[in-house]
């Protein structure tokens, strides 16, 4: 058997957590036949986190012994099963088993009392087990990704009270409890992507809810199904709360009143009826829909191009990116509102930076051409985002440093999301890095952009990229849900500059925000005011000049979104 230092020292110091992950653990699993046995004696430990280790395909029923962890981190593995047992880890709160190969999970999971956050998304799960409602401290479940038909038919109980964030997406789901009322701590319901026809009105009855998306079911109800396609969730809820059928503190709608009404008028009151709907139905699309045109390479007078050096491609050798013109940024929150996107879509498409990561920057502050290179870590040095220049080393120590103290403060109750992807450049003698062309640094994924380009009110052009180690098609996929959210949040920006009448407001406090968008891109104060993007392509080609990849591609962007219109 080889040694393993990191559990000899955990053991030695009595320490209290244990991190191990990539390339040299995996090695050590494989060819030792699974994770060392010594693991499940380090009975203080309250972090456990094995994670990217393909070899890892089981997990022994010692750890059963393992009787203070707080959190267990089994992420991006193959895991086929995990042991019953698991139900004797009392003080379990958070438990992390997303990206594997699950195909059910042990119904002792519902034992853990103590348990506050649940993460079993990406796996091959058919369904959820019973007894969830006993889990009373549940904040946050995640299981997207899977192939769930349904919720277990005691999830929706008034038992979990703290219950505030579902994420359900990318799985079959075909029905949601009318129960749901009972979640009276729901915040956040992502159920995008399923196979729900309808959605039930006691949703309306979730006070706190302030996140809904059920984009991508076919609804029975075409109203609603363009709805939740762009309207913000107080609409919706508006809308299942008074809009629709019999909710539960409402009666019939307007229209089905009027098409029950008898005596000789009854055919005019339902032609009225449902000529008013149609009006209604057509008036909501024109308001929902988003347009973005694609601005081509021979159509651009400034053609955006990246070389990627060969040293790149053995640390993280996918990049994809584009140039964005009529983002609307200045209004009211319109800034921090598109950077919470960037969050969210880095918790979950990018599997908090593990599998992509994302980075803006101002246009303007930009000097092209751009180079994606690898550099060693003393030789990489930047002016970080809201830090002062240093170098990779001296960023990555300060980083962990404080990602450490951010975990004491949280008492191991949550996972720091800094430590998530930390850990991704461990063991790598190179860095990746965007360079411009007087040589600064001004992206050092999956860390940190730099200062020196970094967006604020007053941007009108950005430039996005995405990197990766996983795939090029990952790049992709995330370049095109940042697009499509962008639109919808733009779209949202530009209704209420309308609404409120900004446009005058903006130029009183000198954001300018419907002007038009810098030169040579073809967008205009009138698609920046009406929330229309313009996208330019961006070319990636080798170190000889080869055209490597372009995007957007007529292959991009061509996500169902019924409310999207992309012009070629």
């Amino acid at each position: 058997m080889e040694s393993w230092p990191e559990i000899d020292k955990a053991a030695k110091e009595k320490r209290r957590e244990i991190v191990l992950h990539g390339t040299g653990v995996d090695e050590r699993i494989s060819s030792n036949g699974g994770l060392s046995p010594a693991i499940y004696s380090l009975t203080l430990l309250n972090h456990l986190e094995v994670s990217q280790c393909p070899s890892l395909t089981e997990i022994q029923e010692d750890i059963g012994h393992l009787t203070n962890l707080q959190s267990l981190v089994l992420c991006r593995n193959n895991l086929a099963s995990i042991p019953s047992v698991i139900g004797g880890l009392k003080s379990l709160k958070v438990l992390d088993l997303s990206a594997n190969a699950l195909r059910s999970l042990p119904g002792e999971i519902a034992q853990l009392k103590e348990l506050n956050t649940l993460n079993v998304s990406c796996n091959q799960l058919l369904c959820l087990p019973e007894g969830l409602d006993q889990c009373t401290k549940l904040s946050t479940i995640n299981v997207s990704k899977n192939h769930i038909t349904c919720f277990p038919a005691d999830f929706c109980s008034d038992r979990l009270e703290l219950l505030s964030t579902i994420i359900a997406s990318d799985n079959s789901i075909e029905e949601l409890s009318g129960d749901v009322y009972k979640l009276s701590a729901l915040k956040v319901l992502d159920l995008s992507n399923n196979k729900l026809t309808e959605v039930p009105s006691g949703l309306s009855d979730c006070s706190r809810l302030k996140e809904i998306n059920f984009k991508g079911n076919k609804l029975k109800d075409k109203r609603l199904e363009k709805m939740v396609n762009g309207c913000q969730a107080k609409s919706i809820l508006d809308y299942l709360r008074g809009g629709k059928g019999k909710g539960k503190h409402g009666g019939d709608n307007g229209d089905d009143v009027e098409q029950g009404a008898g005596g000789r008028n009854s055919g005019t009151k339902i032609r009225q009826g449902k000529n008013k709907k149609k009006a209604d139905d057509e008036e909501l699309e024109e308001v929902n829909k988003m347009t973005v045109k694609v601005l081509h390479l021979s159509s651009s007078p400034d053609v955006f191009t990246v070389k990627v050096t060969e040293e790149v491609k053995n640390v993280r050798p996918y990049l994809v990116c584009c140039v964005v013109r009529g983002m609307i940024l200045g209004p009211g929150d319109a800034l921090k509102r598109f950077l919470v996107a960037q969050t969210k879509l880095h918790d979950d498409s990018c599997g908090k930076r593990t599998t992509a990561t994302i980075a803006t920057h101002d246009v303007r502050l930009l000097k092209c051409p751009l180079v994606y290179e690898a550099r060693p870590p003393p030789q990489l040095q930047m002016l970080p985002l809201g830090r002062k220049e240093t170098t990779a080393v001296d960023l990555m120590r300060q980083l962990r440093l404080e990602a450490d103290e951010q975990r004491k403060q949280r008492k191991r109750q949550n996972v720091s999301g800094l430590h998530r992807y930390l850990q991704l450049l461990d063991g790598q003698s190179l860095y990746p890095c965007l360079v411009d062309a007087e040589g600064h640094v001004v992206s050092f994924p999956p860390i940190t952009n730099s200062e020196k380009t970094k967006i604020t009110k007053a941007t009108k052009e950005l430039f996005l990229e995405v990197t990766s180690s996983t795939s090029l098609q990952t790049c992709k996929d995330v370049m095109d849900a940042l697009l499509v959210r962008m639109a919808e949040l733009n779209r949202q920006t530009a209704q209420s500059m309308e609404e409120a009448g900004s446009d005058g407001e903006d130029e009183k406090n000198g954001t300018a925000a419907a002007e038009p968008v810098g030169s040579g891109g073809g967008a205009s104060s009138t698609s920046s005011s009406s929330g229309e993007l313009v996208v330019q392509q961006v070319q990636t080609v080798d170190q000889d000049g080869n055209l490597k990849v372009v995007y957007p591609s007529k292959t991009d962007l061509s996500a169902e979104v019924s409310n999207l219109t992309v012009v070629w």
